[in-house]
């Protein structure tokens, strides 16, 4: 049964996925919160969104990993349903980087919460349209195929047709010719197989997310005592050391209670004042 420390220990959750992500999420979970996740299967989760394009995601990815966790949880009949949902773009610093997004959510019926785990990294998520086999077989490196597997589709990233999953040379080349027949300029449209049982790289990301949810789960309220609670906002405002104005560095954490709602600001440990470099009166 559940205790004061691990709240879910012995407790029994479903994992709706069908892209092997079971290999990561239920041997974590058990591992460090005691969860018994159980990976339900009876459900195509391709209709809630393809990273392809010819689905569009349910909702947000918060809404699409919350409707899949609900769906797993009642065909398996549990009270806690676990599900992921992942999301690309380009990173949030430069702007030129493939980003990955991963979010776990865990739905908690026992406890009437809901707690999300979050990670955001490089993502192996390259394209090209090419017009030759040469151009096609030039650009494998930077797929890093076969490690990663590949889509194709003839014209464009649009077109509504496309070979999935591939990651043989001569797999490659049959869906190149199948594609570059249909094409109505001859040109072909590569790119990486985002699932997450052909993509390692985001595998690695649903696992660091995982280990976010899994460090929240064990986080109790100071209050109410229940999990999730967790830093959910970073005040800003750390005072340059030479002329003491306010700058953008965090300040202090926001501590927040998914249940009741209570919030506490904790300052950050070993952070008095900052460098002038930073601040925008010292260095505009």
């Amino acid at each position: 049964m559940p205790n004061d420390l691990k709240p879910y220990l012995g407790l029994q959750a479903s994992l709706l996925t069908q892209h092997g992500k079971e290999s990561v999420i239920c041997p974590l979970l058990l591992s460090t919160n005691g969860l018994e996740v159980s990976h339900v299967n009876g459900y195509d989760t391709d209709k809630l969104g393809s990273f392809t394009r010819d689905i569009p995601r349910y909702g947000s990815q918060l809404d699409a990993a919350r409707k899949k966790a609900r769906i797993g949880m009642e065909l398996a009949g549990t009270q806690i349903g676990i599900a992921s949902e992942g999301a690309f773009a380009n990173d949030p610093f430069a702007g030129i980087i493939p980003w990955n997004y991963e979010l776990v959510i865990l739905v908690d019926d026992i406890h009437e919460i809901e707690i999300t785990g979050f990670y955001g990294g490089e993502a192996q998520s390259a394209n090209m349209l090419v017009s030759s086999w040469d151009e096609l077989t030039a650009f494998l490196p930077e797929a890093r195929f076969p490690s990663h597997h590949l889509v194709i589709k003839p014209d464009d990233e649009y077109h509504l047709e496309c070979r999935k999953g591939i990651d043989t040379i001569r797999s490659l080349r049959q869906a190149y010719d199948w594609a570059r027949n249909l094409s109505k300029k001859g040109n072909v449209f590569v790119e990486n197989d985002l699932r997450a049982h052909i993509n390692p790289t985001r595998m690695e990301n649903i696992l660091k997310a995982t280990q976010d949810l899994a460090k929240k789960m064990t986080s109790l309220c100071p209050g109410c005592k229940s999990p999730g609670y967790s830093i959910t906002e970073t005040k800003k405002g750390l005072p340059c050391s030479h002329c003491g104005v306010p700058t953008n560095l965090p300040i202090a954490n926001i501590w927040s209670c998914v249940k009741c709602g209570d919030k506490k600001e904790e300052l950050i440990a070993n952070q008095v004042t900052a460098d002038p470099a930073k601040c925008h009166y010292c260095n505009p």
